[in-house]
């Protein structure tokens, strides 16, 4: 695949990736590893949030790895100061979790982005900042596709904290000129996603019963409509949106191609050779948070930034599938990594 022009900013450059252990964070890492820069992850590798070492396990000599919070001010103030960019993808993405610890949401959302974001405007004022949130704050759609002019009404904790941590970030761009920006992000699937659990999004969890030759779960009939995106484009958007300056100040949604949950679970039927689909009432805590049918026009992102996603959902679904076969033992169950005791601690 031919590289965009705006990736030979990386080369020679040094990135701060917080959650670069996690999912989006790890695939990030090792594309800014491949187009030269100097990659540094900060992640607190906190239970049951995605975290797995063996995400970057092979590129683990060309990064530089410290396990710490990001919401404690000594260590992000050292962190940040001289990089070029920081990649703000930690935090906690479970709406369910979120509902049900509002708090702990509170201080992974909330005071974890304004932490980086104080450390920035005191330490290094001319960084860039690229900021993950997620189209989970529009609620339930008054019209399809999403655009980024809807109005925003979350229905969860989560997604309150992330559309006010959006607002911190574009706050500190128009107080301070703080260089950030803001992408809302669908459903991503793809390697490296934690499946350990069903609290993280349903496209995993739907790949691990498919494999395990389970019982896939639809709630209702399965008719729910959703976008989803191959975390490599994900990561693309992301790159794109750090090293351009048409992007700062801006928020952009990614999106796609609708598919509906059972049309997705029978894809992976098919690939997999396993599982079965059951259709099952609403449990009435995700019924009150579920946004039904939904998807995101990517039309800004794609005239302001050249995005659109380019991974064809079938062929995503195989890669991520052939994936988890080769390194099953290091995602279905927790790792006890002998790297993690040895990491330099900031």
């Amino acid at each position: 695949m031919n590289e965009p022009k705006l990736f030979g900013e990386y080369k020679g450059r040094t990135a701060l990736v917080t959650g670069g252990l996690g999912f989006i964070g790890s695939n990030l890492v090792r594309r800014l590893v491949e187009v030269g820069a100097e990659v540094s992850v900060l992640d607190a590798l906190l239970p049951d949030q995605g975290g797995n070492p063996f995400n970057v396990r092979d590129v683990r000599d060309r990064i530089e790895v410290h396990t710490a919070d990001i919401r404690d001010q000594k260590v992000v103030n050292h962190l940040v100061g001289g990089v070029d960019y920081i990649f703000n993808l930690a935090g906690s993405v479970s709406h369910l979790d979120s509902i049900r610890h509002p708090l702990r949401d509170l201080e992974h959302n909330c005071a974890a982005p304004l932490t980086l974001l104080e450390a920035c405007r005191n330490f290094n004022p001319h960084v860039k900042v690229v900021f993950t949130s997620t189209r989970q704050v529009y609620g339930r759609p008054v019209y399809l596709p999403l655009d980024e002019q809807h109005r925003v009404a979350p229905l969860d904790v989560n997604g309150i904290n992330k559309l006010a941590a959006e607002h911190y970030h574009l706050l500190y761009h128009r107080l301070y000129g703080t260089r950030a920006v803001c992408l809302r992000l669908t459903n991503t699937y793809g390697p490296r996603q934690l499946v350990r659990h069903n609290r993280h999004g349903f496209i995993a969890w739907f790949i691990r019963q498919a494999m395990d030759g389970g019982v896939i779960e639809l709630f209702g009939e399965g008719r729910q409509r959703r976008d989803i995106n191959h975390v490599d484009d994900v990561v693309e958007a992301l790159l794109l949106a750090g090293a351009s300056e048409a992007s700062e100040g801006e928020v952009f949604n990614l999106g796609g191609e609708p598919v509906s949950l059972a049309e997705l679970a029978d894809e992976l039927i098919s690939i997999t050779g396993l599982g079965s689909v059951r259709c099952v009432p609403f449990p009435q805590e995700r019924q009150l948070i579920d946004v039904g049918n939904i998807h995101s026009s990517y039309a800004k992102i794609e005239s302001a930034l050249g995005w659109r996603p380019r991974t064809p959902l079938r062929a995503g679904l195989e890669q991520t599938v052939e994936f988890y076969r080769q390194n099953r033992a290091h995602y279905w169950k927790p790792e006890a990594d002998p790297f993690t005791r040895n990491q330099k601690r900031a």
